[in-house]
């Protein structure tokens, strides 16, 4: 036994959809991580007490191994759910690490290579509206890059209003503010390939920073016919995990910009190495974070030291934060120190941020519900969300 055994791991299902996981050493250390798959909290909670077995007595510093054995040591590896699991332990021991050493976690990783990250923010909702007006608030608290939803439900092939609707959002943010904001359209793989095709062509010239999901990424060879029609970067990798997911979208030149989630991807060292992939191949990394304070402080460590990083999303009152927001969960909601559209260096040892572990608790015992809606078409069909 050392101060960095771990003696124990608490889960706390917080509004407004989070999982937080507490890890606690035998000296006394404490890290903290997010566990979560959206809508599936308590499926990713089970997930994790079944893994702790393989966990509670190792040494906090053993992140490498610990990982190999969580991956590696089941018959049955990957998908959303194991990774996810594995992603906030991961995140924990990190944490811990970084606070025994007196370091933040990028220092580890071998330091910064910048000393502010650029961050965007989400608009319009998840059927998109009042983006003129909700860019300009945006753009008057600082930010400098949003993002939006491209379309409510949407049919295989679908009226045209639906892309001139899309097309009209997107110029009254163009004509309300220039490029004074760069602006971002998330298909959120809801578009079918179709219809895609129109409007990744409708929205050229609009000089977008990126297009979203496009397709749903199981669909990688509709990305590359998208390459071939459309000329604004694409985006994609939410919902891929570790680095045997992310090998063919970044090798086969599919996409741009690869995204994957920390908290989903197989946690910190796992998406550093993607990122490292996606350099060699001169592909951006813009990690995905529509999540809690812990994920976006994970998310700030990893691009603080990848050069290939370009952008973070963060969470700040996005249209699903109900009842909490991102920084109702710190003690010192002002450690992410936003200005002008950044982000400053965390400088504070692990993830570097300190958990109100008070407010955490008493959260966690009215818990939440929190399920996506399931949208149908026009005619009834089961439509993507």
């Amino acid at each position: 036994m050392s101060d960095l055994t771990i003696r124990s791991i608490e889960l706390f299902k917080v509004e407004p959809r989070w999982l937080f996981l507490k890890m606690t050493t035998d000296g006394g250390y404490t890290g903290w991580g997010e566990p979560i798959v959206e809508g599936r909290a308590d499926t990713v909670a089970a997930a994790v007490m079944e893994l702790s077995g393989y966990v509670l007595g190792r040494e906090a510093r053993d992140i490498e191994d610990v990982f190999q054995v969580l991956y590696r040591g089941g018959f049955y590896r990957g998908g959303p759910v194991l990774t996810s699991a594995i992603s906030g332990i991961e995140q924990a021991m990190w944490d811990i690490f970084g606070k025994y050493k007196g370091e933040p976690v990028y220092a580890l990783l071998g330091g910064a290579c910048r000393n502010k990250m650029k961050v965007y923010s989400w608009i319009g909702g998840d059927s998109p509206s009042g983006v003129r007006e909700a860019a300009r608030e945006k753009y008057n608290q600082g930010y400098r890059a949003v993002k939006m939803n491209a379309t409510p439900q949407i049919a295989w092939i679908d009226n045209y209003r639906e892309v001139e609707a899309c097309v009209e959002r997107v110029a009254a943010i163009r004509d309300e503010l220039g490029y004074e904001m760069d602006i971002s359209v998330d298909f959120h793989g809801r578009v079918h390939k179709s219809m895609a095709r129109v409007l990744m062509k409708a929205l050229e010239p609009y000089n977008l920073m990126f297009v979203e999901e496009p397709v749903l990424c199981e669909n990688l060879e509709a990305m590359a016919e998208l390459r071939r029609h459309a000329v604004m970067p694409i985006a994609t990798g939410e919902r891929n995990y570790t680095r045997w997911g992310f090998k063919e979208i970044i090798t086969g030149g599919y996409v741009d910009i690869i995204q994957p989630d920390p908290c989903h991807a197989g946690g910190i060292s796992e998406c550093r190495k993607i990122a490292a992939m996606a350099e060699c191949y001169d592909v951006s990394f813009a990690p995905h974070c529509p999540l809690g304070p812990i994920a976006f402080a994970v998310c700030l460590q990893l691009d603080f030291g990848a050069p290939n990083a370009v952008i973070q999303e963060q969470s700040l009152g996005i249209h699903y934060n109900r009842g909490s927001d991102m920084l109702d969960y710190l003690a010192d909601p002002g450690v992410f120190n936003y200005a002008d559209g950044y982000v400053g260096l965390l400088t504070a040892p692990g993830l570097g941020i300190e958990i109100n572990e008070e407010l955490v608790r008493e959260k966690a015992a009215k818990g939440h519900d929190w399920h996506n809606p399931v949208w149908r078409t026009e005619d009834g069909c089961v439509a993507e969300w």
